[in-house]
């Protein structure tokens, strides 16, 4: 059986992850909203924001690289037990066309989840549905967490 038709460990992960991504300060901040949230998947989007630019006008690569984490990050955590959450343990972002446009979307999918470490991909778009970039990233599971 394909983990994609198990029923999720955590059959509340949506109600987990919204919360979760609340108390996320830093998307807070930059004015992310969780989009579109299934099992092994998870959406970020990011409206346009001239505090946000590069100095060509272009969305900055490391604003696209947050929401890529996160979009990856929160696409593992529904795969995960209730009691556990995730931390990135490593990153790899292609940056593949100038991040212009009304918004972002990243869209964080499980490649393949694990009891320990799971490795993601986040793919992001903008309002034209060009690909600007693309992320690899594992998230390993943590427990005991502060949040």
């Amino acid at each position: 059986m394909n983990w994609q038709t198990k029923p999720p460990r955590d059959p509340n992960f949506e109600q987990r992850v919204t919360k979760s991504f609340s108390a996320q300060g830093f998307m807070n901040f930059i004015g992310a909203k969780l989009g579109k949230l299934a099992h092994g998947q998870a959406d970020i989007v990011l409206a346009k924001n001239p505090n946000l630019n590069q100095q060509h006008g272009f969305f900055h690569g490391g604003v696209i690289a947050s929401i890529a984490d996160s979009a990856g990050g929160y696409a593992a955590l529904t795969t995960f037990d209730a009691d556990c959450g995730i931390l990135t343990s490593e990153f790899k972002i292609n940056f593949l066309n100038p991040a212009i446009g009304e918004f972002l979307i990243a869209r964080g999918r499980v490649i393949r989840p694990g009891k320990a470490m799971t490795v993601c991909q986040t793919d992001i778009f903008n309002d034209e549905d060009t690909h600007v970039a693309t992320a690899l990233l594992t998230m390993v599971r943590v427990t005991n967490l502060q949040n």
